[in-house]
C-alpha cells in the first residue's frame, strides 16, 4: 500500500490543525486515563492483587493512554510549556514502563512455553510433562535428539515457569506500589489538569501542526533508511545466535536500532492522530510495519529470557540443549519478524 505523507500545504483538506487541535487531542487522552484509573480502582484491591480481567484491561488503557501523552508532548513539544513538559514527560515514561513489565512478563512466559511445546512435539505444554518425565524416568528416551529435547525442554518449561514468574510477580507488586505512590499522585494530578487545561504557548494556538508532525515522519524514514534491510532479506543471522549464548548477558546491539525504528512508528503513529483526530485515515501499511516490529521485540526479549536461563548454575545438560534449542528458535523469529518489516516497507516504497 503506498505511504500517504503528510502534507501541511494541501489546501483541499479544510484549515490546517494547530496548537488547539492538540489541546483537544491531550484533553481526549489525559479523560482517557482518569477513565482507566477510576476503572482500576474499582476493581478494588483484591482483584488488583488477583490480576482479574477487569485489573489488566485498566491497567493496558492506563498504559495506552500514557503512552499517548508522553509521545504527544515529545513531538509537539515546541508548542507547549517547556518547565511543564519536560518535568511531565519522564514521569510518564516511569509509569508507562512500571505498568508493562508484569504484561511482558506473562506475554514472554507464554510465547516460550508454546515454543518449546512446539519444538519438542510434546501433545502437552512442557511444564505439563515434568511429572510424566519424572514417573517415565530416563529409560525412555528412546528417539534420541528428539527424547533429549522433549525431556530438556520440560525442564526448561519448569526453570522459565519459575524465573518469569517471579519476574511477574515482582512486578506486579512494583506496579501496586507505584501506583499507591506519592510520585504516581503527583503525575495522576498533573494529568487530571491536562484534562480541562493544556499548557500552550502564546504562538501554539496560531502554529500549524502539520510540520512538526512531517518531522517525526522524517525522523522514522531516517531510521529506517539506516537499517541493514539487506542482512533482513537473509533468512538467518548466525552472528546474533552466538552473542546470544555468549556469556555477556547485555542485548544484542544487532536489536537496538530496530527498537528504535518501533518507537519511532509509534511517535509518527500518535502525531497522525493529533494530526488528524478521529478523522485520521487508516494506514494498513503502518499497522502491519508495527505488528512486524512489535514481534520482532518479543522474540528478541524472549531469546534473551531463553539465554538468561541457558546460564543457570548447574542446570542438567538437556536443559541447557532445550533452552539453545529454544534460544535459536527465537533469534529465528527475530529474523522473520524482521524480513516481514522489510517486505513491508520496501513494497511501500516501490508503489508509492
Amino acid at each position: 500500500m503506498a505511504q500517504q505523507h503528510l502534507d501541511p500545504t494541501d489546501s483541499t483538506a479544510g484549515p490546517a490543525p494547530t496548537g488547539d487541535a492538540l489541546a483537544g487531542y491531550l484533553r481526549a487522552q489525559a479523560t482517557e486515563f482518569l477513565r482507566a484509573l477510576r476503572q482500576h480502582r474499582e476493581t478494588g484491591t483484591a482483584a488488583a492483587s488477583n490480576g482479574t480481567e477487569e485489573s489488566v484491561d485498566a491497567a493496558r488503557a492506563l498504559r495506552r493512554s500514557v503512552r499517548r501523552i508522553s509521545g504527544s508532548l515529545h513531538t509537539y513539544r515546541p508548542l507547549l510549556e517547556t518547565e511543564w513538559s519536560e518535568s511531565l514527560r519522564p514521569e510518564l515514561a516511569w509509569l508507562s514502563g512500571t505498568l508493562s513489565m508484569e504484561h511482558a512478563c506473562e506475554a514472554r512466559l507464554e510465547r516460550l512455553l508454546l515454543a518449546l511445546h512446539r519444538l519438542s512435539g510434546a501433545t502437552i505444554l512442557p511444564v505439563q510433562a515434568v511429572g510424566a518425565a519424572v514417573v517415565r524416568g530416563r529409560g525412555d528416551t528412546a528417539n534420541q535428539e528428539r527424547g533429549n529435547l522433549t525431556v530438556g525442554a520440560a525442564k526448561a518449561g519448569a526453570l522459565l515457569e519459575r524465573q518469569l514468574t517471579l519476574a511477574r510477580t515482582r512486578a506486579h507488586s512494583t506496579a501496586l506500589q507505584a501506583l499507591g505512590s506519592s510520585r504516581f499522585h503527583a503525575v495522576a494530578d498533573k494529568v487530571a489538569v491536562l484534562a480541562s487545561e493544556v499548557p500552550l504557548t502564546a504562538a501554539a494556538h496560531t502554529t500549524e501542526l502539520g510540520p512538526l508532525a512531517a518531522a517525526a515522519e522524517e525522523r522514522l524514514t531516517d531510521a529506517v533508511a539506516a537499517l541493514p534491510l539487506v542482512t533482513a532479506g537473509s533468512p538467518y543471522n548466525a552472528e546474533a545466535l552466538v552473542h546470544g549464548l555468549s556469556p555477556d548477558p547485555s542485548p544484542h546491539p544487532q536489536d537496538a536500532p530496530w527498537h528504535q525504528v518501533r518507537l519511532l512508528l509509534r511517535l509518527h503513529r500518535y502525531a497522525r492522530e493529533a494530526l488528524f483526530g478521529t478523522d485520521a485515515p487508516i494506514d494498513v501499511r503502518l499497522l502491519t510495519a508495527g505488528q512486524a516490529l512489535d514481534r520482532h521485540r518479543d522474540a528478541s526479549e524472549a531469546a534473551a529470557a531463553a539465554a538468561s536461563a541457558a546460564r543457570t548454575p548447574r542446570i542438567a545438560p538437556a536443559t541447557a540443549y532445550a533452552l539453545g534449542v529454544l534460544h535459536a528458535d527465537q533469534r529465528h523469529e527475530v529474523e522473520a519478524a524482521r524480513f516481514a518489516f522489510q517486505q513491508c516497507w520496501q513494497k511501500q516504497v516501490v508503489t508509492r
